[in-house]
């Protein structure tokens, strides 16, 4: 009998300190740094973000979406023989940030580990346990992608600084016999890491370089609106589907302006896409299974719609999954 990987049950969780943007100017003022509300919102459609307090970690984020997400999908967590975690921003260097959510978990003894892919995290983390549960490797998944990215922001600089939160989303992914994820389509291209990258290291006790996070604005916009497209096409000639068959676009939450270009591309109206990104900035790995997340439990997503997941990020990488939901 054939297998196929189904997701069913999502989970999601933002840190309580949730700040707009009228508190970042009051924030990014006191550091001398000139910012307003209508800057950012015409650049990027962010109007909030959260951000995590002293002591907490992408784990612990990603653990409060895991319980949910098993809540939703009716297993325990000792059903789970598999956990991924997508993450640029894991508790320490090692080890994986999904070795300390299986603890946290109370799980025992499954395969763990972390995708580091920056924003296209959860595509990648998504894409490998679909590979694992079709080769029967694995039952019963969870997928997350969790950030704390405001511990990597120069808020001397506002073209960064305004752009990014803290948030996690999970997915439990099961063996199914019926179709659930039906393609999915990743790439890099690492000739663009200058243009999206956090170039510091760890070396002798101290760090190297510098830890908080470059970015060339209007080169990653340029690179992303080309390849959403590029990546949206070859998923849906994977599936044998085409644009009209999208109940849903759920890209990766990063700039309001870059969704709408994918949008327009494939013929979908706004009303279509799944958008939070005003609310939560963007959550790099996290952002898409939070709009998923945010999506169900909204009522927007139904069973049996087809929805096309889609993100881009430092690397440079891509990549898009198409499924049944």
């Amino acid at each position: 009998m054939t297998r196929f990987a189904r997701i069913s049950g999502t989970g999601s969780c933002l840190p309580p300190l949730r700040l707009t943007n009228a508190d970042m100017v009051v924030r990014l003022a006191a550091a001398g740094v000139e910012t307003s509300d209508e800057w950012i919102v015409e650049r990027t459609g962010i109007r909030a973000r959260h951000f995590v307090s002293d002591g907490v970690f992408a784990s612990d984020l990603a653990a409060e979406a895991c319980r949910k997400a098993m809540d939703a999908a009716g297993v325990s967590a000792q059903d789970i023989d598999l956990i991924i975690v997508a993450t640029s921003t894991p508790d320490m260097v090692f080890p994986s940030t999904a070795a300390i959510l299986q603890h946290k978990l109370g799980i025992v003894g499954c395969p763990v580990f972390d995708v580091q892919a920056v924003c296209s995290g959860f595509i990648y983390a998504l894409t490998v346990a679909d590979a694992l549960i079709r080769t029967g490797s694995a039952n019963k998944a969870l997928v997350v992608g969790s950030e704390v990215f405001s511990r990597l922001l120069d808020f001397n600089d506002r073209t960064t600084c305004v752009l990014f939160g803290d948030g996690s989303g999970a997915v439990v992914v099961e063996a199914s016999d019926t179709p659930g994820i039906l393609a999915t389509d990743i790439h890099a291209d690492g000739k663009h890491a200058g243009i999206l990258c956090v170039p510091g290291h760890v070396s002798g006790g101290h760090i190297l370089g510098d830890p908080l996070l470059k970015m060339d604005g209007q080169a990653v916009f340029k690179l992303a609106v080309g390849v959403l497209e590029d990546t949206a096409r070859a998923v849906l000639a994977k599936a044998g589907r085409t644009e009209a068959d999208i109940d849903w676009l759920i890209p990766h939450q990063a700039n309001i302006r870059i969704m709408a270009s994918t949008a327009r591309k494939l013929k979908l109206p706004m009303d279509k896409v799944v958008v939070t990104v005003d609310q939560h900035g963007n959550t790099s790995a996290a952002s898409i299974p939070l709009a998923l997340d945010h999506a169900v439990r909204l009522g927007q997503v139904q069973k049996g719609d087809t929805l096309m997941l889609e993100g881009v990020g430092g690397g440079f990488t891509w990549g898009s999954v198409l499924l049944d939901f």
